[in-house]
């Protein structure tokens, strides 16, 4: 098992953190940010793209009353939460226009009960919507960009902001691993490219009428709810090997 002198070293290689225990504190519950989904404060914000927001909040409730953790999920994660460094905050960066935060934010309420870890959410914008790649609070001062920019997507050489955001800390919010976005066993980009591709004769209007009903069809589909428990399941072992071995690979 990792020590604390371990994972104290990796901290200090990474970046002094914004996330102070202030800062996390000032985050909200998931039954707080649902309410907050629902209000005229949340509704102008712009939403992705710069259209506008619809009211999540009635989906995001029912689709944590039917979130269950597997009986071998609900196990790990109280194994975790019972090591000396195991995890026992999560810092969730969200929007609710977001599929994959509407998949995965539920799942992360019920991961947090069953460890007893305390979820603090973070909405990344402020009144517009970030195009960055790289947000920043010059850009974008009443946001979370200052936190989104600590935790950023990484492929292929490119860098970029893109949510959820999950980050588990120890009690005393030492960093432990992060997920961003989507599990590896999800291959969004493949899947969404051809949903949305052009079909013989289609006009560009057409092809995006067809592409949105057939992404959310996906989205309705039993595959949403396979894809929101393989990132249960990809935490679960990031953090598993991070306290055993006492980094990830």
């Amino acid at each position: 098992m990792s020590d604390p002198e371990t994972l104290r070293e990796d901290a200090v290689e990474r970046k002094q953190s914004v996330v102070t225990p202030e800062r996390f504190a000032s985050g909200i519950t998931f039954d707080q940010y649902v309410a907050y989904v629902g209000t005229s404060e949340n509704l102008t914000r712009e939403a992705s793209q710069g259209t506008a927001r619809r009211d999540w909040s009635g989906y995001l409730r029912q689709a944590y009353d039917g979130a269950r953790l597997s009986e071998a999920q609900t196990a790990a994660v109280k194994w975790l939460a019972a090591q000396p460094n195991g995890p026992a905050k999560i810092l969730v960066i969200s929007e609710e226009w977001s599929s994959d935060c509407r998949r995965d934010l539920p799942m992360l309420a019920r991961l947090a009960d069953a460890g007893g870890m305390e979820l603090r959410i973070f909405r990344r914008d402020g009144q517009r919507f970030s195009r960055s790649q790289r947000p920043s609070l010059a850009e974008a001062p009443d946001s979370n960009a200052d936190i989104m920019a600590e935790f950023l997507n990484e492929k292929n050489g490119q860098v970029w902001q893109s949510i959820p955001v999950a980050v588990f800390y120890t009690k005393s919010l030492e960093y432990l691993y992060h997920y961003v976005e989507y599990p590896a066993i999800y291959h969004k980009d493949r899947i969404v490219a051809v949903l949305r591709a052009a079909q013989p004769g289609e006009s560009p209007e057409e092809t995006q009428k067809r592409g949105e009903k057939l992404f959310f069809e996906m989205l309705d589909s039993p595959f949403f709810r396979v894809w929101a428990c393989a990132a249960v399941d990809e935490m679960l072992s990031a953090l598993h090997e991070r306290l055993v071995v006492g980094a990830l690979a």
